[in-house]
């Protein structure tokens, strides 16, 4: 059998990485960052345990990898659903309402999320995150800033302290406050968006992510050998 060709190696090891992806999600939002293992998260994916360790430095940068991806998926979907706009003011109120909803959807994912960048490493850059910083950098752009290089960190700070505010065991704050502080600051209108406590307006949720992560081959080559790399 001949010798795999580097563009399938490298669509072997982007599979790889998306499958550990999704199973941190799936997992950690299961059972808990605590109670989910490297090993737990390998072999939900179906790899081997040692590529965790190739891929992600750590549980906790894996975790907050998987996060972001899940953001930025999320986000993505919310902005360009239909009906697709333009409109810089709806999509900024999509994009609070998106990052809004995951407490109501991923409630333990979140708090997890939070907990790392608060209590333990810190604020993990990855390729993930850098796509949902492009994704929020273009929203407050579209949304009339001059100066979005200033203004994304503004918009990610706010968000990331209202999704804490909703989340805080024992003491949360209720989700349409937030929003209407949030949509106060914006100028927005407040039947823009889908509000994530409004069963009216919110789409039916689908639980399942694997659409978030990409683990189907892009490449037109098959080399009949598995994924595993």
């Amino acid at each position: 059998m001949s010798p795999r060709s580097a563009s399938v190696n490298e669509e072997l090891r982007r599979r790889s990485r998306e499958r550990l992806l999704q199973a941190a999600v799936e997992l950690v939002g299961e059972r808990g960052y605590d109670a989910t293992t490297l090993g737990d998260i390998a072999d939900r994916a179906g790899s081997a345990r040692g590529l965790v360790s190739y891929y992600f430095p750590g549980k906790r940068q894996l975790v907050q990898s998987a996060v972001h991806r899940l953001m930025h998926r999320t986000l993505e979907e919310a902005l360009e659903g239909e009906p697709r706009t333009d409109d810089g003011r709806e999509r900024m109120a999509r994009a609070i309402d998106a990052i809004l909803g995951l407490t109501v959807h991923h409630p333990v994912l979140m708090r997890q999320h939070m907990a790392g960048m608060l209590y333990a490493e810190g604020f993990v850059q990855c390729p993930e995150q850098q796509r949902l910083a492009e994704l929020l950098r273009d929203t407050v752009a579209r949304h009339g800033s001059t100066d979005p290089a200033t203004d994304y960190p503004k918009l990610r700070a706010l968000l990331m302290g209202a999704v804490y505010a909703a989340l805080v065991p024992g003491a949360p704050m209720p989700l349409p406050v937030l929003r209407a502080e949030l949509f106060h600051r914006y100028g927005l209108d407040r039947r823009m968006g889908a509000a994530p406590d409004s069963e009216d307006t919110r789409e039916p949720y689908d639980a399942d992510l694997s659409r978030f992560f990409a683990t189907e081959s892009r490449s037109p080559e098959k080399d009949g050998q598995g994924d595993r790399v």
